[in-house]
């Protein structure tokens, strides 16, 4: 028992899941209702949580909002800065506008984006340590929510199996090839059409049949009831920085 009271107090002094949420709602909302400054500082805040509480993962956290981000802000570079050469702001009230203030709108879109981006990663880093149904179990909402969100996180896997399966299929019936190909081209709408209905059946198969055989629900009802504190001291600490950093990028924007 001694070897384990060590890691039982780690955890106790670590963030909660029900503290890592209301951290990342807060930062989120005033992530989408500032601008300019005030992201600066939701920004800084963001890293410096990222590196107090998972600092091994700072640096992939940024990779990945930055792989995640760079695609959509092509694609709008492309679409307001070149195609259409002005902001939605300019459209709307029939200004003749600028491509300039069109870069400054996808920036801000982007930045935000990337800040979410980068405001989630951090939070799942945070508790690499768990599984997904202990971090869904700790929350304290309504099991209703708690259901809603471990039928979500299982349409992953679901959707892993339903793509395997359809490009197998497809595969062996000769209208897709394993390498690149014309033919992956012009049949690539089939794949896609394929793993929706593959999708589909496991899911109904599944709620159906599967689950009331194996009393699916009800051992997940026993799985999500809550255990442990609401809050942590961590969680008492973080949470007034983030509602001060919401009021100080209001004030900033």
């Amino acid at each position: 028992m001694r070897c384990c009271e060590p890691v039982t107090t780690l955890r106790q002094a670590q963030i909660t899941p029900n503290g890592a949420i209301a951290f990342a709602l807060i930062l989120i909302g005033a992530t989408m209702a500032t601008a300019g400054y005030g992201l600066a500082v939701l920004a800084v805040l963001g890293v410096v949580f990222t590196i107090l509480e998972a600092a091994a993962t700072t640096a992939t956290a940024l990779k990945r909002s930055i792989v995640l981000v760079l695609p959509l802000a092509i694609f709008m570079l492309i679409v307001w800065v070149v195609i259409v050469g002005r902001s939605p702001a300019d459209i709307a009230t029939g200004s003749v506008g600028s491509r300039s203030a069109a870069s400054l709108h996808v920036a801000l879109i982007c930045a935000r984006l990337f800040l979410i981006v980068f405001l989630i990663q951090s939070i799942v880093a945070c508790f690499a340590w768990t599984t997904p149904l202990r971090f869904i179990g700790a929350l304290r909402v309504p099991i209703t929510i708690k259901r809603l969100l471990v039928f979500t996180l299982s349409l992953v896997d679901t959707f892993q199996h339903a793509i395997d399966r359809a490009h197998t299929a497809l595969i062996a019936s000769g209208l897709l090839s394993r390498r690149r190909s014309i033919r992956n081209f012009v049949n690539g709408w089939l794949l896609v059409q394929t793993v929706w209905l593959t999708a589909i059946t496991i899911v109904v198969g599944r709620l159906r049949d599967k689950w009331p055989i194996e009393n699916t629900l009800g051992l997940l009802d026993h799985a999500l009831q809550p255990g442990g504190r609401a809050l942590s001291r961590k969680d008492l600490i973080w949470l007034p920085i983030a509602i001060g950093a919401t009021v100080l990028a209001v004030v900033a924007r």
